[in-house]
């Protein structure tokens, strides 16, 4: 593979990164917004969010079968008709399928990118995925400002973002499947239970963080706009320990960096739950920017690099997505006006336990 081929590959990437994080962004200071038009309840609504993950999962699933023949346009298409949808919805079922449908893309995008820019780089593959990953952040940081700029409304942040789509997916029409695993790869696929495990609970918490948290910091008293902001400032703090990885990722245990995530997370969230969340829940981005590139390269170490074990990696984090903002949703209510920053702070604090006493086997 040819240093143009890979600079290629790296830049569709980016840019198609970028438009991830943008979506998934969007999404939580849109919720109450759907939640009006629609007039559903706070639980009812969060199904966008899970229609949003529970489609890029079935993108996984089926990038499992058929990835190494797939270019990441179809990924893209799917973002765009989604968006679209989203844009324009005649009624709820519309918005949740639109929601499926950029959450597939979402899927098909992840899927296809990650193992392939950690394989056409070699002994430089974590960090040029941490540096992948870190570009999600920077649609994800200025998509919640430029939606409040524009009056909250979701159609023209969705159009911007099919417009954006649109771009990329003819930008990236040359891609094709470069940087598949080649066939003749001989390592052994080995299933490692533990680390998915560990993967699903925390891909969940990010998730949650990012889908709940401004309605958690409402829920907290925090204005609307202001809960926008602090997703904005979440994403700033993302994008840095994203950043922070690309130097250091090739020199430090993938699972003590996911180790540090866990006991961050807990702390940050204690402190949104104990004081006031606009000081806490932006350094919360820090733990969710470092979860999944301490979970995909340990995962893989563990699990080898055969072509079905990323979209596997993904797909079972991705079940932590679709389930774990449902369940918050119903349990934050028990816990009064701050029960969503409880319940993190519960399960971050149990994940940093686990992972210590997981740390050696994880290591070998």
């Amino acid at each position: 593979m040819t240093p143009d081929t890979r600079l290629t590959l790296l830049l569709s990437g980016i840019a198609s990164f970028i438009l991830m994080g943008a979506g998934q962004a969007v999404f939580g200071p849109a919720l109450p917004i759907f939640q009006r038009s629609f007039g559903l309840d706070t639980a009812t609504v969060g199904w966008l969010i899970s229609a949003f993950w529970i489609g890029s999962f079935l993108g996984v699933v089926a990038m499992y079968f058929i990835g190494s023949r797939v270019p990441p346009t179809v990924g893209l298409a799917a973002i765009l008709v989604g968006a679209v949808l989203l844009a324009t919805p005649p009624g709820w079922a519309a918005a949740l399928i639109g929601a499926g449908l950029f959450g597939s893309g979402y899927g098909c995008i992840a899927a296809l990118f990650n193992p392939r820019i950690l394989n056409a780089f070699g002994p430089r593959g974590p960090a040029m995925l941490s540096l992948l990953n870190a570009t999600f952040a920077i649609g994800a940081i200025a998509t919640p400002l430029i939606f409040v700029s524009l009056g909250s409304d979701p159609k023209l942040i969705f159009w911007t973002i099919a417009a954006l789509t649109a771009l990329t997916l003819i930008a990236s029409a040359r891609i094709g499947t470069t940087g598949v695993t080649p066939a003749v790869d001989t390592t052994p696929f080995r299933l490692h239970s533990p680390i998915l495990c560990f993967g699903m609970v925390a891909i969940g918490i990010e998730v949650s963080l990012v889908g709940l948290g401004p309605t958690a910091m409402i829920r907290a008293g925090l204005p609307a706009d202001r809960a926008a902001e602090l997703l904005s400032l979440f994403f700033v703090a993302y994008l840095a320990g994203r950043l922070g990885l690309v130097p250091l990722a090739n020199r430090t245990p993938p699972f003590a960096i996911y180790s540090a995530a866990c006991a961050i997370a807990a702390l940050c969230a204690l402190g949104c739950a104990l004081f006031n969340p606009a000081w806490f829940f932006p350094p919360l981005g820090l733990a969710a920017g470092l979860f999944f590139p301490g979970y995909y390269v340990t995962a893989t170490a563990k699990m080898g690099v055969d072509a079905r074990v990323g979209p596997l990696i993904l797909g079972v984090g991705l079940i932590g997505a679709i389930l774990s903002p449902l369940v918050y949703i119903r349990l934050m209510e028990i816990g009064g006006a701050r029960g969503f920053f409880w319940l993190i702070a519960g399960v971050a604090g149990a994940l940093t336990l686990l992972a210590l006493v997981s740390r050696r086997r994880m290591a070998r």
